[in-house]
């Protein structure tokens, strides 16, 4: 059986190897940065909205059984419904507990990164539930079977004419190089779906816990129709995902839509806080909220780490990272991918399956850099690389060599001598072999005939 870290080693290479795929990424990902760059310009204070964002999430995480609590009691007056999901099996049975309670054969889901991380959608299928994505990229990637590439954008891979084959292969359409023609053969077939479905599962950006509301940004406006025209709502939400007070969005909503997009506020903020009333003309007759622990009450037990639990799913990070541009989202292997991906998920899943994940890093900081509520990812990434070693995840091999290197390093006239070998074997070519993997991609630099500390004894120390 394939491991993860080699699956992931094959398809990293796969991926940086494949030209078209890298272009595809880094032109993909420089349209976004500049509408970042433009979109932080809104701010009066960009850097102070940051630290603000930060300090309101430390509240809250570092609060969170109150905050909890408090959302339930304002779901329940509104009419809700509660469910505590312990783990990814409990969401799933709660769920299907549902549909056969209200015989739903038919399911329409908005954009969740929450119900990929649980595979809600090969449950439904199993127990013959017909289900749909209707995010555009979602309906994309569920053709053509395969999982979200991108935190934000889920088909950040493909081009349009990628897509117009897909639909044509998948779905029998003629061929077309217009986006907007693309977007109305999607629209087409997903309006019935909205009409004749019986539930409508979304996720949350936010649950806001003064009010017993989740709030949801999107730019298609399926997210809306999800929770207004079936007669069931199911809210998936991570605990992780509450702010305190309603009037938090006012920073949260830009600040999200700013650092993913770029935009001053996405299309289409909504706000669900129960069944609809009697005056209501739309809405849901029955109102489920599904908080889902999965792994991160022990990310919170963690007070090292625990502000990982801040992140709000911008996708910045992703952006930023230039290991991501390289071996893009789907090499990762896990639901949320990139810098956070890499810190969050040895925590929510097998620590020693996915010990592998910190690594893929240059440490290079831009992922912190980048973070709207401050998350120091790229020491976090560290400290995963730490908990590998002192858990024992990483190889005899590994730690033989660290060892070797730190007795080296710790000795003056050791370094010396390791130093003039490696500068022969260089020269004589020995070394290649052990350097494949980095001269595969790289042209490795010739070794120069004087060493440092040679040219700093010949010159003289005082010159």
């Amino acid at each position: 059986m394939t491991t993860t870290l080699e699956q992931f080693k094959h398809d990293a290479a796969e991926k940086t190897a494949d030209l078209r795929h890298r272009a595809v990424i880094q032109k993909a990902i420089a349209t976004y940065d500049a509408a970042v760059a433009r979109g932080r310009l809104r701010f009066a204070d960009w850097q102070n909205a940051r630290s603000h964002a930060a300090a309101i999430k430390w509240e809250t995480i570092n609060h969170l059984d109150r905050y909890l609590e408090q959302f339930e009691r304002n779901v329940l007056a509104n009419g809700g419904h509660v469910f505590w999901a312990e783990t990814a099996e409990d969401a799933r049975a709660h769920i299907l507990q549902l549909a056969r309670q209200h015989g739903v054969e038919k399911v329409v889901k908005s954009k969740s990164m929450t119900t990929e991380e649980i595979h809600l959608n090969d449950a439904l299928e199993a127990a013959g539930i017909h289900t749909v994505e209707t995010d555009l990229g979602e309906y994309i990637c569920q053709i053509r079977g395969e999982p979200p590439y991108h935190i934000v954008t889920p088909v950040m891979h493909l081009t349009k004419a990628d897509i117009a084959r897909t639909f044509q292969e998948k779905l029998g359409t003629p061929p077309t190089d217009s986006a907007e023609e693309l977007t109305m053969i999607a629209r087409a077939r997903l309006r019935q779906e909205f009409l004749t479905a019986d539930m409508g599962i979304t996720g949350a950006n936010f649950a806001i816990a003064d009010t017993g509301m989740v709030a949801i940004t999107e730019n298609e406006g399926n997210a809306r129709l999800s929770f207004s025209l079936p007669r069931v709502h199911v809210a998936i939400v991570g605990i992780e995902k509450l702010i305190p007070r309603f009037e938090d969005l006012a920073l949260f909503w830009p600040l999200l839509s700013g650092s993913g997009t770029g935009q001053a506020i996405t299309a289409y903020s909504s706000l669900i806080g129960g069944p609809r009333q009697e005056r209501e003309a739309d809405g849901p007759r029955e109102f489920h909220v599904i908080l889902l622990d999965n792994g991160r009450t022990r990310l919170l037990a963690d007070s090292e780490q625990r502000d990982a639990l801040h992140c709000i799913r911008c996708g910045a990070c992703l952006n930023a990272c230039p290991i991501y541009k390289n071996v893009g989202g789907h090499a990762y292997g896990t639901t949320y991918q990139g810098p956070i991906g890499s810190v969050i998920t040895p925590h929510l899943r097998d620590a020693e399956e996915w010990s592998h994940l910190p690594y893929a890093s240059s440490l290079c900081g831009a992922c912190t850099d980048v973070c709207p509520v401050r998350i120091d990812l790229h020491h976090h990434l560290l400290h995963n690389r730490r908990n590998a070693v002192q858990s024992k995840f990483d190889s005899p091999l590994q730690r033989l060599l660290f060892r070797a290197w730190l007795a080296t390093m710790q000795s003056p006239a050791a370094y010396s001598v390791a130093s003039r070998l490696a500068n022969l074997a260089l020269r004589l070519g020995v070394a290649q072999p052990l350097l494949k993997p980095w001269t595969a991609t790289r042209d490795f630099p010739t070794p120069p005939k004087q060493s440092f500390k040679d040219y700093w004894r010949q010159h003289g120390r005082g010159a």
